[in-house]
């Protein structure tokens, strides 16, 4: 999805973000080691209880801004998992379409491979001071693609993926790694993650013999984020309310 920065009518389709402050109440910045030997950067809500799963969330174009803070919280707030949300520009936050083309085209896949796989291992092991024995992901926009690649460098330690609107890896020996179910919520006004992107998906996962469920809504990319001027609040609650079911019925309560 990277690519799509430097297509300028991508760029331009992207509405700068409305003003979003949020105070966490739950969560903290943290860090935790990645699959590469290094150290990335993210912000984490501790499980509401032992034994609960806990995410791996990632960010959209626009970086680990106050939104995707606010989601984490309120993934914790609803079904009391732990919340890891990773930040794979390690510091670094857009509030424009043209800072966020730049900062997504400058990641680096292998760097953000092994920061998705650390996060999934910071659960499982306990590195945050909690062990997961379920973990699941989700992503947005630019980090649907990358919830994909959680639970793909995850293997058997993710259970559970969720990716709105991101771009899918068809590549068979990838999803071969794959153990976890798949939910896309997809917007079919996207013009990037359009309907061939989508049927190119299904058959590849068909293909894989892999689960996949594709939940489409008449909206525009981005549209369950509500600093999106483009946000449409009840398809957004409508997907917000199928990744919970989809969470309850593959992680647990």
């Amino acid at each position: 999805m990277s690519s799509f920065a430097a297509d300028p009518a991508f760029v331009a389709a992207h509405l700068a973000p409305l003003p979003m402050r949020f105070a966490a109440r739950a969560g903290k910045n943290v860090s935790f080691r990645t699959s590469d030997g290094k150290t990335a950067l993210g912000f984490y809500v501790p499980p509401a209880r032992k034994g609960a799963p806990g995410i791996v969330m990632v960010h959209e174009w626009w970086g680990l801004n106050d939104y995707i803070r606010r989601e984490a919280e309120r993934l914790h707030d609803e079904l009391g998992y732990g919340v890891l949300a990773v930040d794979l520009y390690e510091g670094k936050v857009a509030t424009t379409p043209q800072e966020a083309g730049k900062l997504m085209q400058a990641v680096r896949p292998d760097r953000a491979k092994a920061i998705v796989h650390g996060a999934v291992n910071a659960l499982k092991d306990g590195e945050l001071g909690n062990r997961f024995a379920k973990v699941g992901s989700i992503g947005w926009c630019f980090g649907g693609g990358w919830s994909l690649q959680a639970a793909i460098q995850g293997g058997p330690a993710v259970k559970a993926c969720v990716m709105y609107y991101g771009m899918p890896d068809t590549d068979p020996a990838d999803l071969k790694r794959l153990k976890a179910p798949v939910l896309l919520v997809w917007a079919t006004r996207d013009g990037w993650i359009n309907k061939g992107v989508v049927d190119g998906f299904k058959t590849a996962m068909a293909n894989a013999k892999k689960p996949l469920t594709v939940l489409p809504f008449d909206a525009d990319h981005g549209f369950a984020n509500p600093s999106n001027p483009k946000y449409d609040k009840v398809s957004g609650d409508k997907a917000w309310q199928a990744t919970i079911s989809f969470y309850k019925t593959h992680l647990g309560k």
